[in-house]
């Protein structure tokens, strides 16, 4: 069993979107990405997707981007992204999932010795910040990401923790944040996150942090293909 990992596949929902808009090297993205998964993976992977998945504003909109998906090999695990509006009642979202496909939301998720878990997140805010509705959703974000290490804790017994965040969980310059406080004190192994496109993927990070690997995963960041993670085991030593 591998794991893999990619974000931001920014599908069109029942509309014609484009993605070429953003620059040429969007062009037919999600067929490459296709291409790509179904060299890869097998249908016993994990394939994780840290959100913006789908333009759509509803979930009935949503539905063939959700089933083109469904349809590729492995097992995927989703969370919520800033764009995902399609996503509205989680007990209506995991009813719409075929089988293989899960969303997490405020809880965890165990698979193949394995713990889950997740959270949207949100721009990292100071206590001292001026933006008062960015610091309500942040630390709003905060309580989710606690709620979901908690359920993955119960869960855990032993086992490796692997969250998966929208949002890059610190700043620029990898500052502690009230995120990353919670990944470090709950002993997550690994983290991808995506949301960062462009020039903004330039000083993106992906490495080891206070004790945690982290993979920065938006899909034009990893050229339109799919990231495997290296086992925790080697991935998460002291060097």
């Amino acid at each position: 069993m591998a794991v893999y990992a990619i974000g931001d596949l920014h599908l069109p929902g029942s509309d014609i979107k484009p993605m070429d808009v953003f620059g040429a090297h969007w062009e037919n993205h999600f067929e490459r990405i296709c291409e790509d998964w179904r060299a890869k993976v097998s249908g016993d992977d994990i394939v994780l997707l840290p959100g913006d998945f789908s333009w759509a504003m509803t979930l009935a909109d949503a539905m063939d981007d959700i089933r083109a998906v469904g349809a590729l090999p492995g097992r995927k695990i989703m969370v919520r992204g800033n764009h995902d509006f399609w996503w509205s009642s989680l007990t209506q979202v995991r009813a719409a999932m075929p089988d293989g496909m899960y969303v997490l939301q405020n809880d965890s998720l165990e698979m193949d010795g394995i713990v889950f878990c997740g959270t949207r997140g949100w721009t990292i805010v100071g206590d001292a910040d001026d933006r008062q509705q960015d610091l309500k959703i942040y630390r709003r974000e905060v309580i989710r990401l606690e709620m979901a290490l908690k359920c993955a804790a119960r869960q855990a017994h032993g086992r490796d923790i692997v969250a998966l965040m929208h949002y890059p969980p610190f700043d620029e310059r990898q500052r502690p944040s009230g995120f990353t406080g919670l990944l470090e004190q709950y002993g997550v192994k690994q983290v991808v996150y995506g949301h960062l496109h462009g020039q903004s993927l330039r000083g993106a990070f992906s490495g080891r942090l206070r004790g945690v690997d982290y993979f920065q995963v938006s899909c034009d960041g990893l050229g339109f293909k799919l990231l495997e993670l290296p086992p925790i085991e080697s991935s998460n030593k002291d060097t």
